[in-house]
């Protein structure tokens, strides 16, 4: 089973994006696929289904080659999820949107449609995400009972479908919550910081490639978390 296993893209966003280079992104994921305009089933939970958040992103998928963006409507009391697990089921590649972490992991385990996901990855569908959806695809991330208090900092989990802990493109702020998060991991654990317009390619065992730019990593050992050398990408061309 794990040897049909895809890589998973988590890309930063952020704005304001170089449409250009996210149009490479999105090109090298869909590349993944063996098809060049794939369909794509669209995750929105994040955003409690938001569809301002969709209209946004499909047209820049669609103008990088994507053929349908399919939303797979779940956040919703009234959500049909058999009609929801059809449309990932059929697509080419899963796509999860930004917006809130805990808020779209609390849906997924809700709607118990995380383990579900998990199995489309088994299976070997490709998945991506952009900004928050890209650390629901990771493997958890942390939150405050207060957010003054550091020490009130918790983890959560999230799908783990990409075996690392990240944070998307809050660079500007020296990635303050990734420290946070990486003082409740082990030892040694690395997390990668992922700044605006890049993107990391994580391999099914935890391997990680930097895509279109440097990849900030941090690393705790002992008390402290520490920044440690960059990864640089290939080169640009080969994406």
């Amino acid at each position: 089973m794990t040897g049909h296993m895809q890589p998973v893209y988590l890309l930063a966003g952020g704005r304001p994006p170089n449409r250009t280079k996210q149009s490479l992104l999105f090109q090298a994921v869909f590349r993944q696929t063996g098809k060049a305009s794939p369909t794509i089933g669209y995750i929105g939970t994040a955003s409690s289904d938001d569809r301002r958040f969709l209209e946004f992103i499909a047209r820049e998928l669609k103008e990088s080659g994507a053929f349908q963006i399919n939303h797979a409507l779940i956040a919703s009391p009234k959500a049909d999820l058999k009609k929801a697990k059809d449309i990932l089921k059929s697509s080419d590649i899963i796509f999860a949107g930004g917006g809130d972490v805990e808020v779209g992991m609390q849906i997924l385990r809700e709607k118990k449609m995380d383990e579900f996901l998990r199995e489309l990855y088994r299976e070997g569908k490709v998945f991506f995400g952009i900004s928050a959806g890209s650390i629901m695809l990771a493997k958890e991330w942390v939150r405050w009972q207060d957010p003054n208090d550091d020490s009130t900092a918790e983890l959560f989990p999230c799908l783990g479908i990409a075996p690392v802990i990240c944070d998307t493109h809050c660079e500007q702020d020296e990635w303050e919550e990734l420290r946070v998060a990486l003082k409740l991991e082990k030892d040694n654990t690395v997390g990668y910081g992922i700044v605006s317009g890049t993107a990391i390619k994580v391999f099914p065992d935890g391997s990680v490639e930097a895509l279109g730019g440097a990849i900030h990593q941090y690393v705790r050992h002992g008390e402290k978390v520490v920044r440690i050398s960059d990864i640089l990408p290939i080169t640009w061309q080969k994406l």
